[in-house]
């Protein structure tokens, strides 16, 4: 369909349709930013949910749009897009949220939207449509995110235990009660910083593909910007219980030191991860986290058949969502 016959209503619709993904991606990851400090009873979930709202919307003044753009040109290209891909994508991503949210499965919205864009465009453009490189890129990262979650994670929780060795167990849990209000304020703004982008791409690929924005324009129009950081901070409001409790203390039991240390790792991959323009998974990186925090206590602290489940539902992500995109990519040729 070319742009000049797309009316604005349809334009708009997929608009909101994106904008409601951002709500649920909020509402799916708020587990991320917020199962550890609550877990640890630093703060209670009503008010562990506003906390991280706030510094998921925050994150719209510190971070650069470099994961916007990954995700706007560098997974699919512009040319092989039209409203039946977005429609998939978006669609077929939504789909596999709901689904792994009412299972209390930690899945990663950012992979699912990256296979949603893949399965709905591969029957329009074929394989000459998708960038390969940008998709290398985000797909390595599937390993080397929670890798990396791991090893700063449990970096940080022996440098504590170093530190502390010495000072006294009720004044060191209370500091760090403290010091986790820190390290989860840092955590949401890199949730919000990484995740909110990658809405902000497929609106900007959406508006590029009907005329509404530049394909040579460096940044998305504001008001795309705005929109999907408010849409992101509300969905984190009303985030699912269910992951909460999975994330925070069926995979380790957590105390505040741990809480931290598992906090300020992820926080320091996805502000890394975010510089570097590559969109990855706030649950994968956060889980690696907990796990490389809770291995350092035992082998046996860490409920290892949890964290299977958690790996081939990540494993499952993006060809599932590929799946289910593509078929409804084919069902809106012949609804529409």
């Amino acid at each position: 369909m070319p742009a000049t016959d797309v009316a604005f209503w349809v334009v708009a619709l997929l608009v909101i349709l994106a904008l409601g993904f951002d709500f649920m991606n909020g509402f799916h990851d708020a587990a991320n930013s917020i199962a550890t400090v609550v877990s640890t009873g630093v703060l209670r979930p009503q008010q562990a949910v506003v906390f991280a709202a706030f510094f998921n919307f925050l994150a719209i003044f510190i971070f650069h749009l470099s994961v916007a753009a990954t995700v706007g040109k560098g997974i699919v290209h512009p040319a092989a897009v039209d409203l039946h891909v977005i429609f998939g994508a978006l669609v077929g991503a939504i789909v596999w949220n709901v689904i792994t949210w009412y299972y209390g499965i930690p899945s990663s919205s950012s992979h699912a939207l990256i296979g949603g864009l893949v399965g709905a465009a591969l029957p329009k453009a074929g394989i000459d449509g998708l960038v390969w490189t940008g998709i290398f890129k985000t797909v390595s990262f599937i390993f080397i995110s929670p890798l990396v979650g791991f090893l700063l994670g449990s970096l940080m929780m022996l440098l504590v235990a170093w530190v502390c060795k010495n000072a006294h167990l009720a004044k060191t849990d209370r500091w760090f009660r403290r010091l986790q209000l820190v390290s989860a304020s840092a955590y949401s703004l890199g949730h919000g910083g990484n995740d909110a982008q990658k809405t902000i791409g497929i609106i900007w690929l959406l508006l590029i593909i009907t005329g509404y924005a530049e394909a040579g324009a460096k940044m998305p129009p504001t008001w795309t910007i705005i929109c999907c950081y408010v849409a992101i901070a509300l969905g984190t409001m009303f985030g699912g219980w269910r992951i909460v409790k999975t994330m925070g203390q069926k995979l380790t039991k957590l105390k505040p030191v741990g809480g931290f240390c598992a906090e300020t790792g992820g926080a320091m991959t996805l502000f890394a991860a975010t510089a570097l323009g590559v969109p990855v998974s706030t649950t994968h990186t956060i889980t690696g986290a907990i796990v490389g925090v809770g291995s350092t206590q035992r082998a046996s602290a860490v409920r290892w058949g949890v964290a299977g489940n958690i790996v081939w539902a990540w494993i499952f992500t993006i060809p599932a969502t590929a799946l289910m995109s593509m078929i409804v990519y084919y069902l809106s040729l012949i609804i529409f």
